[in-house]
């Protein structure tokens, strides 16, 4: 291919890329780096017929003359980062210090917002994506090993946690979880205990939040799985089959290493969804007992006061971690495409 058709080719999605990824990125890293202007104060007298006094008042004129000149406001560089919100380096090192053990520094730091939100992200992250993984894997050799006339009926009724609207399927299971609803009922008389509620208890609901994240993304695993095992060679599995080779064999020896790059495109997709976690904490009302890097990001843009630089270094955190997560994957696939 020509260099000036290879150029034509790839401008369209180039600029898209610069459109919509690349300068909003720079804006958001630029934004992080200023907070807004504080109010300018004023010292004003007022006089009566029984003397005068002094009082503060905030110059809206002069506030709003400062907004104008400097529109970003005030540069503080990497001060979001660095406060309470975000890292707290302040408040980590005070942490370590008063800590006696281990399990007391996690305690401490489990109370400062970010690392609190990291925390179920990560947990989220690293549950749900595996689980993804491994269930929709075994619907799709279910489904493909169910005789056909009974396998599109299947596909559809596995496609529908996808098919159906996130906001609307965790409100599905938030009612379910109620202490009203089916699944609410069940636990506690299971447990024993008509009081025992999924809303209440902060690690039934992580447990709910990723049962859900497993639920909605497993159709995803599915039907790529799915359309990988109509590539597997036939040929190969009927040699293994006349070798006497079990099921398991035949999926082990020759469906997984067949669809290895297809588990490493649904991992990167998974991770970056799951790192992102935001519908399910705001459909289950769980903030209170959990918290995501991208509900931090909703909370401060948010209400009356719109902490814009609190949001952009807090998107910009995010974007680190999604990078650092990816990365053993990437080097990985770049590592195995070099070799061949």
């Amino acid at each position: 291919m020509k260099h000036k058709t290879f150029f034509l080719f790839v401008l369209p999605s180039s600029l898209a890329m610069l459109l919509f990824i690349f300068f909003p990125l720079i804006s958001i890293v630029v934004q992080s780096l200023y907070v807004a202007h504080d109010q300018v104060i004023v010292t004003v007298e007022n006089c009566g017929p029984f003397g005068c006094t002094e009082a503060t008042m905030i110059d809206q004129a002069a506030t709003e003359e400062l907004r104008r000149e400097q529109p970003l406001g005030r540069f503080a560089g990497v001060e979001t980062y660095l406060d309470r919100g975000h890292l707290a380096v302040t408040e980590v090192g005070r942490a370590w210090d008063a800590s006696g053990s281990w399990r007391d520094f996690g305690s401490r730091m489990l109370n400062l917002p970010f690392y609190k939100a990291i925390a179920f992200t990560l947990t989220y992250t690293f549950v749900v994506t595996p689980l993804t993984i491994i269930l929709g894997f075994m619907i799709a050799v279910a489904v493909n090993a169910a005789v056909s006339a009974i396998r599109g009926p299947l596909i559809f009724f596995s496609l529908l946690p996808m098919i159906i609207t996130p906001l609307v399927g965790s409100l599905i299971l938030f009612w379910m979880v109620d202490a009203r609803g089916i699944i609410g009922s069940a636990l506690q008389v299971v447990a024993g205990d008509p009081s025992l509620s999924v809303k209440a208890s902060t690690p039934l609901m992580w447990i709910m939040l990723m049962v859900y994240g497993v639920w909605h993304a497993a159709p995803f695993a599915f039907i790529v799985y799915y359309a990988g095992l109509q590539t597997v060679n036939k040929d190969t599995l009927e040699s293994a089959m006349i070798d006497g080779a079990s099921r398991w064999q035949r999926i082990r020896y020759v469906v997984l290493p067949h669809l290895l790059p297809l588990t490493t495109f649904i991992a990167l997709i998974q991770l970056m969804d799951n790192f992102r976690v935001f519908e399910p904490i705001v459909s289950f009302a769980a903030s209170a007992h959990a918290t995501s890097l991208s509900w931090a990001i909703f909370n401060d843009l948010g209400g009356e006061t719109r902490q814009l630089s609190s949001a952009a270094a807090t998107s910009v955190l995010t974007v680190i971690g999604v990078a650092i997560l990816l990365s053993p994957v990437l080097v990985r696939t770049w590592r195995e495409f070099g070799k061949s």
